[in-house]
C-alpha cells in the first residue's frame, strides 16, 4: 500500500508538493478549509467581472516552466501567457509617470533620458543581478534550509559582501534620480521587506523584472491554479474542500497519527501543512510546538494589505495593466508598516486592470480594477477605515490620471486584515508571509521538518525559500523531497 499523506491547504506550495509526492507514489489528499481551491490565489466573479483575489504578478516564468517540466509538461499545456508591454507603469505625480518596457534596450533608453549616465550604471547593476539570479534560482533557493553550509559555495563566497550590504545602498550608490531609485527598489517589496533591510544579493529580483519581463496568464492567475489542480488530479491527488483541520493528532511517540477535520477523526501517516505556519502549530499540543508566541512576535512579517475589487462601467484611461502610485513618500509609508505600525498617513498603492489586456476579465466597454494598499499586519480593521482609504486612493487616482471614476463604480468588494485571518488563519493578518531580511533567510527561517513531531512538515511563505508565487512552487518541491528522503 502506498504511504498516505494529507496536505493542509491548497495554495501554490501545497499543490506543487502534492504533484511531486503523487508522482513518487504517495497517496495524497489535499484538505482545503474554504469552498474553492487555490489558497490566497482564489478567484472572485461578479456580474461578468473576474478578479484574482490574491497574487496578480506573473514573474520568473522559468520557475513555472521548470515545475511543469518535472512532469513532462509545459505551462502552455494548461494556460496561455501574454508578455505585457509595457510591463508596468509608475506614477510620481499628476500626469507624471514612467513606463517600464518589455525589453532592455528601451529600459536603458528610459533611464538615460531620466538621468544622463544612468544607463551605464544600470547595465552594471543588471549584470550583477543576473549573476545572482542564476546562483539563487538554479541553486540556493532549492536548498531545504537545514544548514548554513547550504549557502556556501565558491560563487557565494566571492559575493559575501552582498549579504551584508543592502539593496538600498547598492541602488543609490550611482543612481541619483528619485524616480529611477524607486523603480529599482520596488521589486524587493515582493520579498516583504524594506530595501534598507534586504540584502543586496536579492537584487536578482531586478533581473526578474527587467530581464525576464512581466507576464499575464490569459484568464488570470487562477488559470495557473487550475492548471496545477489538473496536473495533480491526473497524478492521482484527491481534493476535499470545506475541510477545516481542527487538530493534528499524535501518538505516545510524538508521531503524527491522524487529523481532526470538521469534528471527525481521520487516520494518516504524514502531514504536510501549506497553511499558515503559526496557525498549524496551534493545532498540536502546546508542549510540541517548536516556536513560542514570543518568537513569532519578534519576527519581521511582510505587510498585510487592504484590497479592493471594483467593477467600473467604463474603460479607464492613462494607466497600464499594472500601475504603481509612488506619488507620496515611500520611506514614511514603510516606517508606518515596519517601524511604527499604524494606518498609513499617505499610502503608496498599486492598481491593476487586467481587462485592459484580457477581454475575459470584464464585460465589453467596462473595466475590472484591483487596488492594493500595503498595511502593517495586526492593525485595527473596520469597515469605516476601509471606506475612508478607498476614497483616499480614488481621489488621488482621479487627480493623477486626470479622469473621474468614483461615479462609474458598479460595485466594490474589500479584503483586509480581518479577512486574511478568517480565510487563511494568517498570523496577524499578514498577506505575504515572513520578510526575507538577512536574519530571516534560508536556514534562519522556520524549518520545513518539525523537530518535535515526527512526520509533520511545512511548506509555503513562512518557511524556505520565502514569499512570492515562484518561491511557493519551489517550497513545495523542497518539502516533497525532504519527505521522500525521510520516508525511505
Amino acid at each position: 500500500m502506498n504511504k498516505q499523506i494529507h496536505i493542509i491547504g491548497s495554495g501554490f506550495s501545497s499543490l506543487a508538493a502534492s504533484c511531486y509526492l503523487a508522482q513518487a507514489g504517495y497517496d495524497v489528499t489535499i484538505l482545503e478549509k474554504n469552498d474553492t481551491l487555490g489558497g490566497r490565489a482564489r478567484q472572485y466573479k461578479k456580474d461578468g467581472f473576474t478578479f484574482d483575489l490574491g497574487p496578480s504578478w506573473y514573474w520568473m516564468p522559468d520557475v513555472f516552466e521548470k515545475f511543469f517540466a518535472d512532469f513532462g509538461k509545459k505551462p502552455s499545456d494548461y494556460y496561455k501567457l501574454d508578455k505585457l508591454s509595457p510591463g508596468y507603469e509608475v506614477y510620481f505625480g499628476k500626469n507624471s509617470s514612467l513606463t517600464v518596457s518589455d525589453n532592455l534596450e528601451d529600459i536603458f533608453k528610459m533611464f538615460e533620458e531620466e538621468e544622463k549616465g544612468s544607463a551605464k550604471h544600470l547595465k552594471t547593476f543588471l549584470d550583477s543581478a543576473k549573476a545572482n539570479y542564476d546562483t539563487a534560482i538554479k541553486d540556493l533557493v532549492y536548498k531545504p534550509g537545514i544548514s548554513p553550509l547550504e549557502l556556501v559555495n565558491t560563487t557565494t563566497i566571492s559575493r559575501v559582501s552582498q549579504f551584508f550590504s543592502t539593496v538600498r545602498k547598492q541602488v543609490r550608490k550611482n543612481i541619483k534620480s528619485n524616480k529611477l531609485i524607486q523603480i529599482l527598489e520596488f521589486p524587493v517589496l515582493f520579498l516583504g521587506a524594506k530595501p534598507s533591510n534586504t540584502p543586496a544579493f536579492y537584487n536578482f529580483m531586478n533581473y526578474a523584472d527587467f530581464g525576464l519581463g512581466t507576464w499575464h496568464p490569459r484568464g488570470g492567475m487562477y488559470k495557473v491554479i487550475e492548471g496545477m489542480v489538473s496536473l495533480a488530479t491526473s497524478l492521482g491527488v484527491k481534493f476535499e474542500v470545506n475541510a477545516n483541520v481542527e487538530k493534528i493528532l499524535t501518538d505516545n511517540s510524538n508521531c503524527v497519527s491522524g487529523l481532526q477535520v470538521n469534528g471527525k477523526t481521520i487516520a494518516t501517516e504524514l502531514v504536510l501543512s501549506g497553511a499558515d505556519y503559526h496557525h498549524t502549530e496551534t493545532l498540536i499540543d502546546k508542549n510540541l510546538r517548536q516556536y513560542s508566541e514570543k518568537y513569532w512576535d519578534k519576527k519581521t512579517f511582510a505587510p498585510s494589505s487592504l484590497l479592493f475589487y471594483v467593477g467600473f462601467d467604463k474603460k479607464i484611461k492613462n494607466v497600464s495593466h499594472h500601475t504603481l502610485f509612488f506619488d507620496t513618500d515611500f520611506d514614511v509609508h514603510a516606517e508606518e508598516i515596519y517601524d511604527n505600525p499604524k494606518w498609513p498617513t499617505a499610502p503608496l498603492f498599486y492598481a491593476n486592470f487586467t481587462s485592459m489586456t484580457d477581454k475575459t476579465s470584464a464585460p465589453e466597454g467596462k473595466e475590472a480594477g484591483f487596488f492594493l494598499i500595503p498595511l502593517a499586519p495586526g492593525i485595527e480593521d473596520t469597515e469605516e477605515l476601509r471606506e475612508q482609504y478607498f476614497h483616499k486612493i480614488m481621489d488621488r487616482f482621479e487627480k493623477l490620471t486626470s479622469q473621474e471614476l468614483k461615479g462609474s463604480v458598479i460595485f466594490k468588494r474589500s479584503f483586509c486584515v480581518n479577512d486574511f485571518k478568517e480565510a487563511y488563519n494568517s498570523y496577524k493578518g499578514n498577506a505575504y508571509g515572513m520578510a526575507n531580511t538577512l536574519l530571516q533567510t534560508a536556514f534562519l527561517r522556520p524549518k520545513i521538518k518539525s523537530s518535535t513531531v515526527q512526520n509533520l512538515y511545512f511548506t509555503g511563505q513562512l518557511t524556505v525559500p520565502g514569499p512570492g508565487v515562484p518561491p511557493a512552487l519551489i517550497s513545495g518541491k523542497i518539502a516533497s523531497e525532504l519527505i521522500k528522503k525521510n520516508s525511505k
